[in-house]
Protein backbone atom coordinates (compact mmCIF):
# COMPACT_ATOMS: atom_id res chain seq x y z
CA UNK A 1 0.00 0.00 0.00
CA UNK A 2 1.44 3.34 -1.07
CA UNK A 3 0.35 6.92 -0.44
CA UNK A 4 1.87 10.15 -1.67
CA UNK A 5 0.90 11.83 1.58
CA UNK A 6 -1.16 10.54 4.48
CA UNK A 7 -4.76 11.67 4.13
CA UNK A 8 -5.12 13.52 7.43
CA UNK A 9 -2.74 16.30 8.32
CA UNK A 10 -0.98 16.46 11.70
CA UNK A 11 0.59 19.81 10.96
CA UNK A 12 3.81 19.49 12.93
CA UNK A 13 5.01 16.27 11.29
CA UNK A 14 3.99 17.45 7.82
CA UNK A 15 5.90 20.69 8.29
CA UNK A 16 8.90 18.75 9.54
CA UNK A 17 8.80 16.36 6.59
CA UNK A 18 8.51 19.27 4.14
CA UNK A 19 11.59 20.81 5.74
CA UNK A 20 13.59 17.61 5.32
CA UNK A 21 12.49 17.35 1.71
CA UNK A 22 13.51 20.96 1.04
CA UNK A 23 17.04 20.27 2.30
CA UNK A 24 17.64 18.18 -0.81
CA UNK A 25 17.01 21.24 -3.00
CA UNK A 26 20.03 22.98 -1.45
CA UNK A 27 22.42 20.32 -2.66
CA UNK A 28 23.82 17.12 -1.15
CA UNK A 29 26.34 19.09 0.90
CA UNK A 30 25.69 22.68 1.90
CA UNK A 31 26.43 25.15 4.67
CA UNK A 32 23.59 26.14 6.98
CA UNK A 33 24.31 29.80 7.69
CA UNK A 34 21.72 30.00 10.46
CA UNK A 35 23.11 27.12 12.51
CA UNK A 36 26.69 27.47 11.36
CA UNK A 37 27.02 23.79 10.40
CA UNK A 38 27.59 21.81 7.23
CA UNK A 39 24.61 19.67 6.22
CA UNK A 40 25.04 16.36 4.40
CA UNK A 41 21.64 15.23 3.10
CA UNK A 42 22.07 12.58 0.38
CA UNK A 43 22.03 8.87 1.19
CA UNK A 44 25.48 8.13 -0.22
CA UNK A 45 27.06 11.11 1.52
CA UNK A 46 25.43 10.42 4.90
CA UNK A 47 26.47 6.75 4.74
CA UNK A 48 30.03 7.80 3.88
CA UNK A 49 30.21 10.25 6.79
CA UNK A 50 28.88 7.68 9.25
CA UNK A 51 31.27 4.97 8.06
CA UNK A 52 34.49 7.08 7.96
CA UNK A 53 35.23 7.49 11.66
CA UNK A 54 38.84 8.52 10.98
CA UNK A 55 37.68 11.66 9.17
CA UNK A 56 34.33 12.29 10.83
CA UNK A 57 34.75 11.84 14.58
CA UNK A 58 31.92 10.95 16.95
CA UNK A 59 33.75 12.65 19.82
CA UNK A 60 32.02 16.03 19.99
CA UNK A 61 33.37 17.02 23.40
CA UNK A 62 35.55 19.80 22.01
CA UNK A 63 32.54 21.47 20.36
CA UNK A 64 29.72 20.74 22.81
CA UNK A 65 29.00 22.51 26.12
CA UNK A 66 30.55 20.83 29.15
CA UNK A 67 28.76 19.73 32.30
CA UNK A 68 30.28 17.64 35.09
CA UNK A 69 27.46 15.12 35.43
CA UNK A 70 27.35 14.50 31.68
CA UNK A 71 31.11 14.08 31.58
CA UNK A 72 30.63 11.20 34.03
CA UNK A 73 27.90 9.72 31.83
CA UNK A 74 30.14 9.93 28.73
CA UNK A 75 32.66 7.44 30.15
CA UNK A 76 30.51 4.53 29.02
CA UNK A 77 28.63 6.21 26.19
CA UNK A 78 30.46 4.62 23.27
CA UNK A 79 28.14 6.38 20.80
CA UNK A 80 30.30 9.45 21.38
CA UNK A 81 33.63 7.62 21.07
CA UNK A 82 36.08 6.76 18.32
CA UNK A 83 38.26 3.65 18.00
CA UNK A 84 40.13 2.15 19.73
CA UNK A 85 38.17 2.99 22.91
CA UNK A 86 34.87 2.60 21.12
CA UNK A 87 35.86 -0.84 19.86
CA UNK A 88 36.81 -2.02 23.35
CA UNK A 89 33.57 -0.87 24.98
CA UNK A 90 31.28 -2.06 22.19
CA UNK A 91 32.96 -5.47 22.09
CA UNK A 92 32.56 -5.88 25.84
CA UNK A 93 28.94 -4.72 25.86
CA UNK A 94 28.10 -6.89 22.84
CA UNK A 95 29.10 -9.99 24.82
CA UNK A 96 26.29 -9.32 27.28
CA UNK A 97 23.76 -7.79 24.87
CA UNK A 98 23.67 -10.54 22.27
CA UNK A 99 20.97 -11.29 19.66
CA UNK A 100 20.17 -14.44 21.64
CA UNK A 101 19.60 -12.37 24.80
CA UNK A 102 17.33 -9.97 22.90
CA UNK A 103 15.34 -12.68 21.14
CA UNK A 104 14.91 -14.48 24.45
CA UNK A 105 12.97 -11.46 25.70
CA UNK A 106 10.09 -12.07 23.26
CA UNK A 107 7.87 -14.08 25.62
CA UNK A 108 8.29 -11.54 28.40
CA UNK A 109 7.59 -8.66 26.01
CA UNK A 110 4.36 -10.41 24.99
CA UNK A 111 3.40 -10.77 28.66
CA UNK A 112 4.09 -7.08 29.34
CA UNK A 113 2.12 -5.90 26.30
CA UNK A 114 -0.79 -8.18 27.22
CA UNK A 115 -0.88 -6.87 30.79
CA UNK A 116 -0.71 -3.24 29.66
CA UNK A 117 -3.55 -3.74 27.17
CA UNK A 118 -5.57 -5.58 29.82
CA UNK A 119 -5.46 -2.39 31.89
CA UNK A 120 -7.37 -0.48 29.17
CA UNK A 121 -9.55 -3.42 28.08
CA UNK A 122 -12.75 -1.82 29.32
CA UNK A 123 -12.18 1.55 27.66
CA UNK A 124 -13.19 2.77 24.22
CA UNK A 125 -10.65 5.59 24.28
CA UNK A 126 -7.19 5.87 25.83
CA UNK A 127 -3.79 7.50 25.35
CA UNK A 128 -1.65 5.03 23.43
CA UNK A 129 1.58 6.60 24.69
CA UNK A 130 0.59 6.46 28.35
CA UNK A 131 -0.99 3.01 28.06
CA UNK A 132 1.62 1.20 25.95
CA UNK A 133 4.35 3.12 24.14
CA UNK A 134 5.92 4.65 27.26
CA UNK A 135 5.69 1.87 29.85
CA UNK A 136 6.55 -1.09 27.59
CA UNK A 137 10.24 -0.29 26.88
CA UNK A 138 10.79 1.06 30.40
CA UNK A 139 9.58 -2.21 31.96
CA UNK A 140 11.57 -4.33 29.50
CA UNK A 141 14.83 -2.44 29.99
CA UNK A 142 14.46 -2.26 33.76
CA UNK A 143 13.78 -5.99 33.96
CA UNK A 144 16.66 -6.69 31.56
CA UNK A 145 18.99 -4.80 33.90
CA UNK A 146 17.68 -6.55 36.99
CA UNK A 147 16.08 -3.43 38.45
CA UNK A 148 13.41 -4.29 41.07
CA UNK A 149 9.80 -3.59 39.98
CA UNK A 150 9.27 -0.90 42.62
CA UNK A 151 11.98 1.21 40.96
CA UNK A 152 10.68 0.97 37.37
CA UNK A 153 8.88 4.30 37.80
CA UNK A 154 12.26 6.00 38.28
CA UNK A 155 13.31 5.03 34.77
CA UNK A 156 10.15 6.55 33.36
CA UNK A 157 10.62 9.75 35.38
CA UNK A 158 14.22 10.13 34.28
CA UNK A 159 13.41 9.58 30.62
CA UNK A 160 10.56 12.10 30.82
CA UNK A 161 12.93 14.77 32.13
CA UNK A 162 15.71 13.98 29.66
CA UNK A 163 13.40 14.21 26.65
CA UNK A 164 11.12 17.01 27.80
CA UNK A 165 12.79 19.48 25.42
CA UNK A 166 11.19 22.63 26.84
CA UNK A 167 14.54 24.45 27.09
CA UNK A 168 15.60 23.60 23.55
CA UNK A 169 14.45 25.72 20.62
CA UNK A 170 13.13 24.37 17.35
CA UNK A 171 16.63 24.67 15.88
CA UNK A 172 18.81 23.93 18.86
CA UNK A 173 22.10 25.83 19.10
CA UNK A 174 24.94 25.45 21.61
CA UNK A 175 23.38 28.00 23.99
CA UNK A 176 20.14 25.97 24.03
CA UNK A 177 22.10 22.81 24.69
CA UNK A 178 24.08 24.40 27.47
CA UNK A 179 20.93 25.57 29.26
CA UNK A 180 19.30 22.17 28.81
CA UNK A 181 22.33 20.36 30.22
CA UNK A 182 22.36 22.51 33.33
CA UNK A 183 18.60 22.07 33.84
CA UNK A 184 18.62 18.29 33.64
CA UNK A 185 21.98 17.78 35.40
CA UNK A 186 20.31 16.91 38.75
CA UNK A 187 18.34 14.15 37.02
CA UNK A 188 21.48 12.78 35.37
CA UNK A 189 23.26 12.90 38.74
CA UNK A 190 20.41 10.97 40.39
CA UNK A 191 20.35 8.42 37.58
CA UNK A 192 24.13 7.93 37.65
CA UNK A 193 24.06 7.45 41.42
CA UNK A 194 21.22 4.92 41.30
CA UNK A 195 22.83 2.88 38.54
CA UNK A 196 26.21 2.88 40.30
CA UNK A 197 24.57 1.59 43.49
CA UNK A 198 22.76 -1.07 41.45
CA UNK A 199 26.06 -2.17 39.89
CA UNK A 200 27.67 -2.49 43.30
CA UNK A 201 24.76 -4.59 44.56
CA UNK A 202 25.05 -6.87 41.54
CA UNK A 203 28.81 -7.16 41.99
CA UNK A 204 28.21 -8.40 45.55
CA UNK A 205 25.24 -10.57 44.58
CA UNK A 206 25.26 -11.34 40.82
CA UNK A 207 22.17 -12.62 39.04
CA UNK A 208 21.11 -13.61 35.53
CA UNK A 209 20.53 -10.05 34.35
CA UNK A 210 22.31 -7.78 31.87
CA UNK A 211 24.03 -5.79 34.62
CA UNK A 212 25.61 -8.95 36.03
CA UNK A 213 26.71 -10.06 32.56
CA UNK A 214 28.27 -6.66 31.90
CA UNK A 215 30.28 -7.00 35.10
CA UNK A 216 31.77 -10.28 33.88
CA UNK A 217 32.26 -9.45 30.18
CA UNK A 218 35.96 -9.61 29.33
CA UNK A 219 38.21 -9.03 26.29
CA UNK A 220 41.95 -9.73 26.50
CA UNK A 221 41.75 -9.69 30.27
CA UNK A 222 40.01 -6.29 30.33
CA UNK A 223 36.62 -5.73 31.95
CA UNK A 224 34.33 -2.72 32.05
CA UNK A 225 34.87 -0.27 34.89
CA UNK A 226 31.82 0.51 37.01
CA UNK A 227 31.53 4.01 35.58
CA UNK A 228 31.68 2.67 32.03
CA UNK A 229 28.76 0.37 32.86
CA UNK A 230 26.88 3.36 34.28
CA UNK A 231 27.32 5.15 30.96
CA UNK A 232 26.09 2.20 28.95
CA UNK A 233 23.09 1.59 31.21
CA UNK A 234 22.16 5.26 30.91
CA UNK A 235 22.58 5.03 27.14
CA UNK A 236 20.33 1.96 27.04
CA UNK A 237 17.73 3.75 29.13
CA UNK A 238 17.83 6.86 26.96
CA UNK A 239 18.17 5.48 23.45
CA UNK A 240 16.57 2.08 24.05
CA UNK A 241 13.48 3.42 25.76
CA UNK A 242 12.61 6.49 23.77
CA UNK A 243 13.23 4.94 20.35
CA UNK A 244 10.61 2.26 20.93
CA UNK A 245 8.21 4.79 22.44
CA UNK A 246 8.56 7.03 19.39
CA UNK A 247 8.31 4.13 16.92
CA UNK A 248 5.07 2.79 18.40
CA UNK A 249 3.41 6.20 18.47
CA UNK A 250 4.69 7.19 15.02
CA UNK A 251 3.50 3.88 13.57
CA UNK A 252 -0.10 4.27 14.72
CA UNK A 253 -0.13 7.95 13.74
CA UNK A 254 1.29 7.29 10.26
CA UNK A 255 -0.80 4.21 9.44
CA UNK A 256 -3.99 5.79 10.75
CA UNK A 257 -3.65 8.29 7.94
CA UNK A 258 -3.35 5.61 5.24
CA UNK A 259 -6.82 4.23 4.46
CA UNK A 260 -6.93 0.49 5.12
CA UNK A 261 -3.31 0.22 6.31
CA UNK A 262 -4.02 -0.93 9.85
CA UNK A 263 -6.74 -3.30 8.67
CA UNK A 264 -4.30 -4.78 6.14
CA UNK A 265 -1.74 -5.49 8.86
CA UNK A 266 -4.41 -6.95 11.11
CA UNK A 267 -5.35 -9.36 8.34
CA UNK A 268 -1.72 -10.20 7.52
CA UNK A 269 0.56 -9.69 10.55
CA UNK A 270 3.57 -10.95 8.57
CA UNK A 271 3.61 -7.53 6.93
CA UNK A 272 4.17 -5.70 10.23
CA UNK A 273 8.00 -5.76 10.11
CA UNK A 274 8.10 -4.09 6.67
CA UNK A 275 5.56 -1.50 7.79
CA UNK A 276 7.68 -0.66 10.84
CA UNK A 277 10.77 -0.22 8.65
CA UNK A 278 8.84 2.22 6.48
CA UNK A 279 7.75 4.23 9.51
CA UNK A 280 11.38 4.29 10.66
CA UNK A 281 12.36 5.64 7.24
CA UNK A 282 9.52 8.14 7.15
CA UNK A 283 9.86 9.45 10.71
CA UNK A 284 13.30 8.71 12.17
CA UNK A 285 13.14 9.47 15.92
CA UNK A 286 16.59 11.07 15.77
CA UNK A 287 16.77 12.54 12.25
CA UNK A 288 20.15 14.26 12.62
CA UNK A 289 23.53 12.89 13.69
CA UNK A 290 26.44 15.18 14.50
CA UNK A 291 30.04 14.56 13.56
CA UNK A 292 33.25 16.58 13.95
CA UNK A 293 35.83 16.70 11.19
CA UNK A 294 39.02 15.21 12.63
CA UNK A 295 41.06 16.58 9.72
CA UNK A 296 40.49 18.83 6.71
CA UNK A 297 38.30 17.19 4.11
CA UNK A 298 36.76 17.89 0.72
CA UNK A 299 33.09 16.97 0.87
CA UNK A 300 30.73 17.46 -2.03
CA UNK A 301 33.27 19.78 -3.64
CA UNK A 302 33.56 21.94 -0.51
CA UNK A 303 36.78 22.31 1.47
CA UNK A 304 35.92 21.88 5.13
CA UNK A 305 38.55 22.49 7.83
CA UNK A 306 39.25 20.31 10.85
CA UNK A 307 37.11 20.67 13.99
CA UNK A 308 34.04 21.67 12.01
CA UNK A 309 30.57 20.47 12.93
CA UNK A 310 28.92 18.25 10.33
CA UNK A 311 25.26 17.22 10.46
CA UNK A 312 24.47 13.95 8.72
CA UNK A 313 20.75 14.33 8.06
CA UNK A 314 19.07 10.93 8.21
CA UNK A 315 15.60 12.34 7.59
CA UNK A 316 16.65 13.84 4.27
CA UNK A 317 18.87 10.89 3.29
CA UNK A 318 15.91 8.56 3.81
CA UNK A 319 14.14 10.48 1.02
CA UNK A 320 16.93 10.36 -1.55
CA UNK A 321 15.56 9.65 -5.05
CA UNK A 322 18.90 8.07 -5.97
CA UNK A 323 18.38 5.35 -3.34
CA UNK A 324 14.60 4.94 -2.96
CA UNK A 325 11.81 4.51 -5.47
CA UNK A 326 9.17 7.20 -4.93
CA UNK A 327 10.74 8.25 -1.58
CA UNK A 328 8.13 10.89 -0.81
CA UNK A 329 5.44 8.21 -0.60
CA UNK A 330 4.66 6.00 2.38
CA UNK A 331 4.87 2.39 1.15
CA UNK A 332 4.24 -0.06 3.99
CA UNK A 333 5.49 -2.92 1.82
CA UNK A 334 8.68 -1.20 0.65
CA UNK A 335 11.45 -3.68 -0.10
CA UNK A 336 14.33 -3.26 0.00
CA UNK A 337 14.33 -0.42 2.51
CA UNK A 338 17.93 0.64 3.21
CA UNK A 339 17.03 3.54 5.50
CA UNK A 340 19.71 5.00 7.75
CA UNK A 341 17.55 5.59 10.81
CA UNK A 342 19.60 3.25 13.01
CA UNK A 343 22.86 4.60 11.65
CA UNK A 344 25.61 2.99 9.61
CA UNK A 345 29.08 1.60 10.18
CA UNK A 346 30.65 1.00 13.58
CA UNK A 347 27.99 3.07 15.34
CA UNK A 348 25.00 1.17 13.98
CA UNK A 349 22.51 1.14 16.86
CA UNK A 350 23.22 -1.77 19.21
CA UNK A 351 19.65 -1.58 20.52
CA UNK A 352 17.96 -1.74 17.10
CA UNK A 353 16.98 -5.44 17.42
CA UNK A 354 15.30 -4.78 20.77
CA UNK A 355 13.39 -1.74 19.49
CA UNK A 356 12.23 -3.70 16.45
CA UNK A 357 11.17 -6.68 18.57
CA UNK A 358 9.22 -4.55 21.05
CA UNK A 359 7.48 -2.63 18.27
CA UNK A 360 6.68 -5.77 16.28
CA UNK A 361 5.09 -7.50 19.26
CA UNK A 362 3.37 -4.32 20.45
CA UNK A 363 1.73 -3.59 17.11
CA UNK A 364 0.73 -7.23 16.53
CA UNK A 365 -0.98 -7.62 19.90
CA UNK A 366 -2.57 -4.18 19.62
CA UNK A 367 -4.19 -5.15 16.32
CA UNK A 368 -5.20 -8.58 17.64
CA UNK A 369 -6.83 -7.06 20.70
CA UNK A 370 -8.82 -4.35 18.89
CA UNK A 371 -11.01 -4.83 15.84
CA UNK A 372 -10.71 -1.12 15.09
CA UNK A 373 -8.06 1.37 16.14
CA UNK A 374 -8.03 5.03 15.11
CA UNK A 375 -6.64 8.34 16.28
CA UNK A 376 -9.47 9.89 18.24
CA UNK A 377 -8.69 13.53 17.54
CA UNK A 378 -5.73 15.03 15.75
CA UNK A 379 -6.38 18.25 17.64
CA UNK A 380 -5.55 16.39 20.86
CA UNK A 381 -2.30 14.84 19.62
CA UNK A 382 0.62 16.35 21.55
CA UNK A 383 4.05 16.28 19.95
CA UNK A 384 7.48 16.17 21.50
CA UNK A 385 9.99 18.87 20.62
CA UNK A 386 11.35 17.67 17.23
CA UNK A 387 14.73 19.29 18.01
CA UNK A 388 15.07 16.60 20.71
CA UNK A 389 13.13 13.66 19.24
CA UNK A 390 10.51 13.10 16.56
CA UNK A 391 7.60 11.50 18.35
CA UNK A 392 4.34 12.13 20.15
CA UNK A 393 3.89 12.81 23.86
CA UNK A 394 0.15 12.02 23.85
CA UNK A 395 -1.81 10.05 21.24
CA UNK A 396 -5.52 9.55 22.03
CA UNK A 397 -7.01 6.56 20.21
CA UNK A 398 -10.51 5.12 19.92
CA UNK A 399 -10.94 1.35 19.75
CA UNK A 400 -13.48 -1.42 19.49
CA UNK A 401 -12.59 -4.81 20.92
CA UNK A 402 -12.16 -7.88 18.76
CA UNK A 403 -14.68 -10.65 19.46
Amino acid sequence: MTSKQPSVSPLLFDTLIDRWQSLRDKGPVHHDETLGVWQVVDHEGVAAVLSDHATFSSDMSSLAPTQEDFDTFRQGNFVGMDPPHHRKLRTLVSQAFTPRVVQGLAPRIEDVVTRLLDEVAGRDRFDLVEALANPLPVIVIAELLGVPPEDHRLFHEWASVLFDGELVGESADMDDLGRALEAIAPTVREMNGYVLDHIRRRRADPGDDLTSRLLHAEVDGVRLADQEIVGFVALLLVAGHITTTALLGNTVLTLDRLPGALDGLRADPDRIPAALEEVLRWLPPFPEVGRRTARPVVLGGHEIPADTLITAHLGAANRDFARFTDPDAVDVGRSPNPHLTFGHGIHFCLGAPLARLEARIGVRLLLERFATLAVASYDDVEYRNPAVIVGVRHLPVEVTRAR
